[in-house]
């Protein structure tokens, strides 16, 4: 017969990784009052592949499906509610250049879809209202819609999408765009502002402990649980007692699944963003896709905008955010992909200044296709850059969270960010830890949420400084 404090005991959990799965796993288990144990090998929380945005809806990706689509919507919306502060609240212009071979009209039906799917969401929950309006949820124009847009002045606080778009009607080159284009409502999301709210909110919980500069050597399953043995980098070794065990390991995955002899397919893709400044700037931009082939020279280009005129670059090239031999799988052997020790070795000790200034070089041209003004533009630090694991055979799986293996271990394989706060929700009801009722995610995160936006920016520019990175990517920009 069970004592007292036995059947009062609560559950225990180890999450190994601590990215954005994995912090965020561990935020949402600690508010419900469980025992954590988050093990991260680096010196903080998220600092792994670049975030730029929220993926409120998918547009991004013409190759993914409707339902994938809505999935990630959804998840956003979820997202948002927990992290209200991370997000740079501004719209995503989608334009398809003649070099693309595509049409704007491919979008259409899937907008209509997922705003009618955002209006019904808001009509169960007023709280899910978090990306304006469902009326407003995107907008088509014409070019003569942008040539009128393109004589106006943009106010130093832009609140319409047509406001937004002033700058962009003013320095594209339109007569390389298929009209119409779009305007959607997926924002920016800060990915020092995910790590800071994060790393203060753990820090409020008791119940969370956190260990940073810790590897995992050695993991083993009983019937009762998970033992974990890990060093720190003072060499101390430490076992772990858990009820549950999460791997949450990002691109490394494969590595503890190996050491719980719990094989999975898998890929892993390594990736690159370029930080860039464009001095002449002084109009607040939208984000702006220009779509393209991936993996060919016309591949699609990304401008991400920050405060005083930092700009975050992708360009789907093999030259620029796309890599030679980046995207490769796991075999028989090993459920981790290995990448080229050229690639492990950026990862590892970072990369040499000469192929970050060509590397940036080439994305600035390939934006200056598109943006002409671009091209006086010029490098402005570290890229931002890592490798994205992708669960299963599918390069083309944007949205994905969790697996089980058994009864008491779980891999967390988030492809975008945004699905990390269902993978935490999924780890909680099939381990049944917690009883949501019909508890809000507000009322859930207390901690989290109680968080004030100045603290939350002032951990993050902190987080930026430590990282090698400028303190705009950090900073609140938007509405």
């Amino acid at each position: 017969m069970q004592s007292e404090s036995q059947q009062i005991r609560t559950p225990s959990v180890a999450i190994i990784g601590g990215g954005i799965a994995g912090a965020t796993a561990a935020v949402h288990m600690a508010e419900l009052g469980l025992n954590v144990h988050l093990i991260e090998k680096g010196s903080g929380l998220v600092s792994g592949p670049p975030i730029c945005h929220l993926h409120a809806g998918g547009n991004l990706y013409r190759e993914i499906s409707t339902e994938q689509c809505i999935e990630l919507l959804k998840q956003s919306i979820d997202t948002i509610r927990l992290y209200p502060q991370t997000v740079n609240k501004r719209p995503t212009v989608i334009a398809v250049p003649y070099s693309d071979g595509g049409s704007p009209e491919e979008l259409y039906e899937r907008l209509i879809t997922i705003q009618d799917c955002y209006a019904q969401l808001v009509k169960q929950d007023i709280a899910n209202k978090v990306l304006g309006e469902p009326a407003d949820y995107y907008k088509f124009y014409s070019r003569d819609e942008i040539e009128a847009l393109a004589c106006l002045e943009q106010p130093k606080n832009p609140t319409t999408i047509d406001e937004w778009l002033i700058p962009f009607a003013k320095h594209a080159d339109l007569d390389v765009l298929i009209f119409p284009v779009v305007a959607v409502q997926e924002y920016g999301w800060s990915v020092f502002r995910i790590a800071a709210s994060a790393t203060l909110a753990l820090e409020k919980m008791p119940n969370c402990r956190l260990k940073a500069e810790t590897q995992v050597i050695g993991v083993e399953e009983s019937d009762q649980g998970w033992t974990v043995e890990c060093v720190d980098r003072e060499g101390n070794i430490e076992f772990l007692q858990v009820d549950y065990l999460v791997n949450a390991c990002g691109y490394e995955t494969g590595s503890i699944d190996d050491l719980a002899q719990k094989p999975r397919e898998r890929l892993v893709e390594f990736k690159a963003a370029y930080v860039t400044h464009w001095p002449q700037c002084e109009e607040l931009w939208p984000e702006v896709i220009f779509h393209g082939p991936r993996g060919t020279p016309n591949g699609m280009a990304q401008l991400t905008p920050y405060p005083d005129g930092i700009f975050q670059l992708h360009g789907m090239t093999k030259d620029i955010t796309l890599f030679e031999d980046g995207l490769v799988a796991s075999s028989a052997d090993s459920s981790q992909p290995s990448l080229p020790l050229r690639l492990k070795t950026k990862i590892q000790k970072g990369w040499d200044d000469d192929v970050i200034i060509q590397r940036s070089r080439r994305a600035i041209e390939h934006m200056a296709r598109f943006i002409p003004d671009y091209s006086v533009a010029h490098e402005f630090g570290t890229p931002l850059f890592g490798a994205q694991q992708i669960p299963g055979k599918d390069d083309t799986l944007r949205a994905a969270d969790v697996t089980f293996e058994g009864k008491h271990y779980a891999r967390v394989e988030v492809v975008k960010g945004s699905s990390a706060y269902e993978a935490a929700v999924k780890l909680v009801q099939q381990w049944q830890l917690f009883h949501y009722q019909d508890l809000t995610i507000e009322q859930l995160h207390p901690v989290t949420l109680a968080l004030s936006e100045a603290e939350i920016e002032s951990k993050a520019k902190e987080l930026a400084q430590q990282r090698t990175y400028p303190q705009q990517l950090a900073q609140y920009y938007g509405q």
